[in-house]
């Protein structure tokens, strides 16, 4: 829930007041929350969601890994930097966070449609994972605006959705995983 919460919040206030200080450090950090949620989705998934779901968290771990990363860095050392000297950053490292962007975007896509298709997860979160995520993750590079603003809110509360349901299921298979009852 941290994730999505490190997300959303921040989105929300700095639609308001623009990038500080405060909501980058925020931001910068979010991802680090991110894993645990996606390995408890592909859990919760694992058995319906096949070789799709497989694939696609695969994909999304490793994108989530790189854009964590991209995103610990703009957000903790690029925004302290003089804007100058972030526009001479170099084509490789540009390009590096770009490609980030785009491994994440292809394995939020991936492990969304895995989670329609498991039906495990209600639809509208997952239905947003599968399109809200990519588009927000390949919008890192844009200005900051109201509409990037708007991406980190949705996303974040996208997160926030599926960690509560995360838990709802969990609950609700835990007595099926403890076996009856005068096995407990």
């Amino acid at each position: 829930m941290l994730c999505g919460l490190f997300i959303g919040v921040p989105g929300a206030i700095e639609a308001v007041t623009g990038e500080t200080a405060a909501t980058s450090v925020i931001l910068g950090v979010s991802p680090a929350f991110a894993v645990p949620l996606l390995v408890a989705l592909q859990l919760g998934q694992l058995p319906a969601a096949g070789r799709l779901g497989v694939v696609g968290y695969a994909v999304n771990l490793i994108g989530l890994g790189l854009f964590g990363g991209a995103a610990f860095t703009l957000n903790l050392a690029l925004f302290f930097l003089d804007d100058a000297v972030v526009d001479d950053l170099a084509t490789p490292t540009r390009l590096a966070l770009l490609g980030s962007a785009l491994v994440f975007a292809v394995g939020s896509a991936m492990f969304g449609a895995s989670m329609l298709r498991a039906r495990r997860y209600p639809r509208l979160p997952a239905w947003a994972y599968t399109t809200v995520l990519p588009v927000f993750a390949l919008a890192g590079p844009l200005p900051d605006s109201v509409l990037t603003s708007g991406l980190h809110v949705v996303a974040g509360g996208t997160l926030v959705w599926l960690s509560v349901a995360v838990r709802a299921n969990a609950q609700a298979l835990a007595p099926v995983a403890a076996g009856p009852a005068g096995l407990r």
